[in-house]
């Protein structure tokens, strides 16, 4: 019978076909008979300079996996340290156009971690500090105490300082002092005498817990009451400490939120330098409350770095210490012998960076996160690649090669929480101002130095580029604006998806499986051309609205 249109002759044999078709349910079967290797190549195969150079994100693939399960079931919890885990493993990277106490506070709410920069006098970064570990907790151990003395205008200059307004009146201002009462907002918001004492206004009608009370039984006193504030007194009526009603409700917002599990604040890093100076800055930040140091430098693998990390080992062992910038293996080994709890990849790979088209020094960061991520993971040193992202795809690279965080720069600096104001570009943009540490703009400022003679030596950008002696400074950055993002309480929720649904993708429910998946080869990936990298982005289109996310 002739055929028609939509007709297809039975048992017919398709174009690239020596026979006719095979049983469809044996499909499998045949698959692991007659293709015994699995499609696509290992990451060792890519990776391998020798056959394909060094290699950033853009040059290679993830290829699909299996999806068994919903992208809302894929976890990310990750360490950051040896010691310290976050849920997200999302990092704000320590330039004084990236993280400040208001990034450092928003990244650690939804899971990740902000490290503040250095590029200030060490006792407004210690301020920074104390600003985040005092946002969120559980009982707060020292909380800001009044006299009786205390003026209703010294009250309300403590609010705009620290960012609350319920204060405890104890009878000699300190903690362990007896408690006669409590001041809010409403009670100095609209009282005409600034000079009245706070006893004057204050409440005394308290409800109270008392000391041996665990946090659970604590939250649930506060919940039932219609206060802002418990105070957990001792059998004397002393006040030992206090739980903030706030805190509850950042604690339901934020269910993600990087905290310690003893004190419920939040988890806080900030970066210093090497210099002997330094040392001085980590003692104030430790007396802050700083978890997590890392040691700033463009090339880690240096005498300064390596006595600084045994100094900080031996001084303070509660600390966790993440030295860097590292591209190889050669670079991770010193600082792994020296004793650091983590470790930071990435060399010339940034937005605003031009180190390797001036020095002629770094590494592509793909190939620079596979090589040390793997020979620090025999350690049990976990990795931070720093550098070079772009997009979610980025990140999910940056992991899938071993990296255990991955800190971002530029991709962060357009969002609100980032310090510095909006201006409108020449195109009519929303933008904000963002600039590389070694750019001559950064390493001019005198913030650090507190517009001292000695402003040069105390910059972090000439400090991290070890420019502090040059009289002529050699720029390994750029100054420039990035496009506004909005908040990071609706850009970072976006990355998490999308990372969420890129292990769906790949059929991985977890981070430690995809790294799994990657050593043993069942995770695979291809090389991109030139002409597969312009095919796989937007193409063909007269005009587009590029949205991310809604």
């Amino acid at each position: 019978m002739p055929l028609t249109n939509g007709d297809a002759p039975v048992n017919s044999i398709l174009p690239g076909a020596e026979k006719a078709p095979l049983d469809f349910s044996k499909a499998l079967d045949v698959l692991q008979c007659d293709y015994p290797g699995r499609d696509g190549i290992d990451a060792r195969t890519l990776l391998d300079s020798k056959l394909n150079g060094g290699l950033t994100y853009n040059d290679f693939l993830v290829l699909p996996g299996y999806i068994g399960f919903p992208a809302s079931d894929v976890t990310l919890d990750t360490p950051v340290t040896k010691r310290i885990s976050l849920k997200t493993p999302l990092v704000s990277s320590p330039m004084d156009t990236v993280t400040e106490h208001s990034m450092a506070i928003h990244m650690a709410l939804l899971g990740g971690l902000g490290v503040i920069h250095h590029n200030c006098s060490a006792e407004d970064q210690a301020e920074m500090v104390r600003k985040v570990k005092r946002f969120e907790n559980g009982f707060i151990l020292d909380p800001v105490v009044l006299s009786p003395s205390t003026t209703v205008g010294e009250a309300k200059q403590l609010k705009e300082k620290w960012g609350f307004g319920g204060f405890p009146v104890t009878e000699n201002g300190t903690l362990r002092s007896k408690l006669i009462g409590m001041i809010t907002t409403r009670d100095i918001q609209f009282h005409p005498s600034l000079d009245e004492p706070v006893t004057a206004v204050m409440s005394t009608d308290l409800v109270t817990a008392p000391s041996g009370t665990t946090l659970t039984e604590a939250n649930a006193v506060l919940s039932k009451s219609k206060k802002g504030k418990l105070p957990i007194v001792n059998s004397e009526g002393h006040l030992m400490s206090l739980l903030s009603r706030s805190d509850l409700m950042k604690n339901l917002h934020y269910p993600l939120a990087s905290k310690l599990p003893h004190s419920k604040q939040l988890i806080c890093a900030a970066a210093i330098g090497t210099r002997p100076d330094d040392k001085i800055r980590l003692q104030i930040l430790v007396d802050a409350g700083l978890d997590i140091v890392i040691l700033d430098s463009s090339q880690g693998n240096s005498i300064f770095q390596i006595e600084m990390i045994k100094y900080i080992k031996q001084k303070f062992p509660a600390l966790d210490v993440i030295g860097g910038n590292v591209v190889t293996r050669e670079q991770a080994a010193s600082l792994i012998a020296a004793g650091v709890d983590g470790l930071r990849i990435g060399m010339g790979s940034g937005s605003a960076c031009i180190t390797q088209e001036v020095m002629a020094v770094g590494r592509p960061q793909a190939a620079s996160v596979f090589n040390v991520s793997s020979f620090a993971a025999r350690f049990g040193v976990p990795c931070m690649a720093d550098g070079g992202i772009q997009n979610v795809g980025h990140i999910v690279k940056g992991l899938a090669l071993g990296a255990s965080t991955v800190m971002m720069g530029g991709l962060l600096a357009g969002t609100t929480e980032s310090p510095g104001n909006y201006f409108v570009s020449r195109e009519g943009q929303l933008v904000k101002a963002y600039r590389g540490m070694g750019s001559i703009d950064a390493m001019e400022d005198k913030k650090a130095g507190s517009g001292g003679k000695n402003a040069k030596q105390s910059n972090a950008g000439t400090a991290r580029y070890f420019s502090e002696g040059d009289r002529l400074l050699v720029a390994q950055g750029v100054s420039g604006s990035v496009l506004d993002r909005g908040s990071v309480t609706k850009f970072v929720p976006y990355l998490i998806a999308g990372l969420q649904h890129s292990l769906q993708d790949i059929g991985t429910k977890n981070l430690p499986a995809l790294r799994h998946g990657v050593l043993d080869g069942t995770v695979r990936f291809e090389l991109r051309t030139v002409s597969a990298q312009a095919e796989g982005n937007v193409h063909g289109l007269h005009s587009f609205d590029k949205k991310l996310y809604s």
